[in-house]
Formats: structure tokens, C-alpha cells, sequence
């Protein structure tokens, strides 16, 4: 389907700057990198995210707007890890390159494949957006809500400007990505969430993806030196089962112990409307799975006050409850410059603001 033949399409091919992430091939084909997908998109065609596409021999990407724009707080992305208590400014775009049923951001991410998704883009310079962020003291400028993997060259040109402003900039991410997209970003990308979708490559395939790319990615991230939190959302009946939620801990804490990892309640949605939500007894016994795979932080999401303690943190070297949490809200921080007070470990995190934002 070519990109010019609906509304919307048109409307955003002229959003667009051709793009960093590509190289050319023959017969005037471009070769994307911005996702493990790696397309080839032969001219006038679109790549399976629907929003990268070939114009003459070029790769065009999404540039100057936003399809969501809002102030969250940095524990609903989630982040449990940086800054505890205080807000980002989440902006995102429009497209995805997987087709997740459950998708709770299914008016922007599936716009471009899903008549019902009616979604509309409103332009934005770099510049507004970063004051936005600093005039509701948000110290984090965050690309979300769609798959920012997509939009990088966007997101990069905001990221400058966010960092000559003193802000942290992070991704929230399904994973699936390649050397070359991540090795673009790492300049300007402090934070990084992946959704870990599961630990099967079947169900992975069914939402448009590889297992293996996802795995490769989250080695890379954290090898590379971004700092990483992983959520995986619990779907009953499909990635539930306390083999595969081994198996998947096990990965993690092979990878890094440290490696914060929240486990989520799955809410009818989008295309699953008639599965049931995720028990609190699930999300429990995936967590005690998760400490005995070996990681030292794990969460439970999505229902708050109905999860036993796992929405704090707790320091593995003593056990003391070092922040208190009721769902996106913090009760109590103890830290003291990230070192538990009762032992002084210190607990891996940003704990400081940026200079901007110092007291």
C-alpha cells in the first residue's frame, strides 16, 4: 500500500525529512535499519511500520510532531529506578512495527493499519517541547507511546535539545532493534525500558516480531551502557506459564542480577477484549519466580495494593525496605545519595537530578 493513498498518509508524508538510518540498494530500493525488521522497501512503497517509506531512492521518516503528548509520572513508564517521585514528559508518534493485540496504545500505534485507530498528528519544534517539559518540572523527556525505534531521527533532533537543557532522555521500547539504530541513539539516550513481550518465538511472531532479535537487543543495551528496566506484561494463556517465566527471569538475571523487572497485569484491550485480566495470584508467583531465577529487583504492576510488597524496593543486601510505593505514587524514599540507610549498599539507579533541577 502506497503511502499517499488515504488521508492521514498523505497528511504524513509531509512530516517527513529523509531519514539516517538506511542505506540504498539496487533497482532504487532503500534498506531501513531503525528496527530488526531491516526492510527492504523498493521505491514508492512503505516498510512494514507503515511510516518509514521510499520517495525516489530515499528513505522519508516521520520529523515535527507528535501523536500523543503528556506529563506522566517516571513510575508509569515504568521506571522505579530513576528519580523516584518525579514526572517525564512522555511525547510519541504515530506507527508501530509490531501488531500486538493487547496494545493499550492502539489509537497511535496502529493508525496507519486499523480503520477504527483514528489518531491525528500535531506539529511541534524540539525547542517548545523541552520548555514544556522544564516549566512542569519534568527532569525526563521520554519517547513512548508508539515504538520510538521507528521515529529515532525525531526523537534524536529533541534529544539535543534536551540535553543542552540539562534533561535525561529515554526510550520506552519493545526491543527490536539493531546495532545500528541503537548506536545512533546512544548519545542522547540515558534510560531505556524493554517490553519482554514473553520467551517463546511463536507467540513473538504472531505480534509481528522475532524472539531472538528482542534478546539480541537487550544484550546490547545493557552491554552498551544504557541504563535498562524490563517489563513484561502477564497475559493469561499466553506467556503465564511458570516454565516460560523462568526461563525469562533466568535470562535476565544471566544478564545482570541489577536488572530491574516488573511484571504487569494484562486489562481486556484493543483485540483481546474476551481474555481474562491477569490475578494478583499470577503476578505473585511469577515474582517469587523471579527471585529464585537470581534477580535482586523485581515489581508487580497494575494492581495496586494487592501485591504483597513487590511494588517496593528493598535492598538485597539486607532486606530493608529502602522506597515505598502504592502504584504510580511514592510513600516513602530512604535512599540517602542511593545507598540503603541501614547498610549503606548502594541500590543501581539514578538517584540525582540533572544539574536544572537540583535544589
Amino acid at each position: 500500500m502506497k503511502p499517499n493513498d488515504t488521508p492521514l498518509r498523505a497528511l504524513l508524508q509531509e512530516r517527513t525529512r529523509e531519514g539516517s538510518l538506511w542505506c540504498a540498494e539496487k533497482g532504487n530500493g532503500v534498506r531501513c535499519f531503525a528496527c530488526g525488521h531491516r526492510c527492504f522497501i523498493p521505491e514508492g512503497q512503505e516498510g512494514i511500520c507503515k511510516v518509514r517509506f521510499n520517495r525516489n531512492g530515499t528513505l522519508q521518516v516521520p520529523w515535527g510532531y507528535v501523536g500523543g503528548l503528556q506529563i506522566d509520572p517516571i513510575e508509569k513508564k515504568p521506571f522505579f529506578h530513576v528519580l523516584p517521585g518525579s514526572s517525564a514528559l512522555s511525547f510519541g508518534m504515530l506507527g508501530c512495527d509490531l501488531r500486538c493485540g493487547y496494545c493499550q496504545n492502539w489509537v497511535s500505534s496502529q493508525t496507519l493499519r486499523d480503520p477504527e485507530a483514528v489518531a491525528s498528528p500535531i506539529a511541534v519544534n524540539p525547542s517548545d517541547l523541552c520548555s514544556y517539559a522544564i516549566e512542569h518540572n519534568a527532569p525526563v523527556v521520554t519517547s513512548t507511546y508508539n515504538e520510538p525505534l521507528i521515529t529515532s531521527e525525531w526523537a534524536v533532533e529533541i534529544f539535543k535539545e534536551a540535553k543542552k537543557r540539562g534533561l535525561l532522555c529515554a526510550y520506552v521500547s519493545n526491543g527490536n532493534a539493531t546495532p545500528e539504530v541503537l548506536e545512533y541513539i546512544r548519545p542522547y539516550v540515558d534510560l531505556y525500558k524493554v517490553d519482554l513481550k514473553g520467551f517463546r518465538d511463536k507467540p513473538y511472531r504472531q505480534l509481528g516480531g522475532v524472539l531472538q532479535n528482542v534478546l539480541d537487543s537487550l544484550k546490547l543495551i545493557y552491554e552498551m551502557g544504557f541504563y535498562l528496566e524490563v517489563v513484561t506484561l502477564l497475559v493469561p494463556g499466553m506467556n503465564d506459564e511458570e516454565a516460560e517465566i523462568r526461563e525469562l527471569t533466568q535470562y535476565l538475571a544471566r544478564l545482570s542480577p541489577t536488572i530491574p523487572w516488573h511484571v504487569s497485569a494484562f486489562h481486556p484491550d484493543y483485540k483481546m477484549q474476551e481474555t481474562p485480566p491477569t490475578s494478583a495470584k499470577s503476578l505473585l508467583r511469577a515474582c517469587e519466580i523471579a527471585k529464585e531465577s537470581g534477580l535482586h529487583y523485581v515489581y508487580a504492576g497494575n494492581l495496586p495494593g494487592q501485591l504483597s510488597g513487590y511494588e517496593h524496593t528493598y535492598c538485597p543486601n539486607c532486606g530493608e525496605a529502602v522506597i515505598k510505593r502504592r502504584g504510580f505514587r511514592v510513600l516513602e524514599n530512604l535512599l540517602v545519595d542511593g545507598k540503603c540507610q541501614a547498610c549503606a549498599n548502594a541500590i543501581p539507579g539514578i538517584w540525582n537530578a540533572p544539574n536544572a533541577f537540583a535544589n
